[in-house]
């Protein structure tokens, strides 16, 4: 095992079916779980510095309780992790050059078989606005609510739909 960076960050997550999940973040992490086990298995990160395990219990899995993510240092990183997802078949969403969360970002996203949201970005850097489409059109990323049949308005020549239950309440720190 590489050299450790301490402190490093450990979540465990329940899963559905442990065999997919392994599939999945051996493809996404680009690297082979640390210890599998009949219904456990355990990937430990070098970079990022993370442990996560999953433990398989098909009643206890969590979706929508925000997403997961990290930041990485360049945009030839995000690019590296971008090519490999690719390469490997993920299902990927591309945001590049978005303002989210008040910060000016290229990121990607993926979701893991239990339909766990993670984000891989880069931050150019601090924004004072919030990308309009994260409150007001259906986005399959970060905390946006599902589809909501509402009349579509034009805001600086992109459609957008107006949101009324938006799952992000000012303040919460959804993103």
């Amino acid at each position: 095992m590489n050299q450790a960076t301490f402190p490093r960050m450990h979540v465990s997550l329940y899963v559905a079916d442990i065999q997919k999940t392994i599939r999945f973040y051996s493809a996404f992490f680009g690297q082979e779980a640390e210890k599998i086990k009949p219904t456990y298995a355990k990937y430990v990160l070098a970079s990022p510095s993370l442990i996560i395990s999953f433990v398989e219990n098909q009643e206890r899995v969590q979706q929508h309780f925000g997403h997961l993510g990290f930041q990485v240092e360049t945009l030839e990183e995000l690019n590296n992790y971008l090519k490999r997802a690719k390469d490997q078949g993920l299902e990927i969403r591309e945001e590049i050059g978005t303002n989210c969360c008040y910060a000016y970002q290229d990121k990607f996203w993926v979701n893991d078989p239990d339909g766990v949201q993670w984000e891989v970005y880069y931050f150019h850097q601090d924004a004072d606005f919030n990308d309009p489409h994260y409150e007001l059109q259906e986005a399959s990323a970060c905390c946006m609510p599902a589809s909501v049949d509402k009349p579509a308005i034009q805001l600086a020549s992109l459609d957008f739909v107006v949101k009324e239950d938006a799952c992000c309440t000012p303040g919460t720190g959804c993103c």
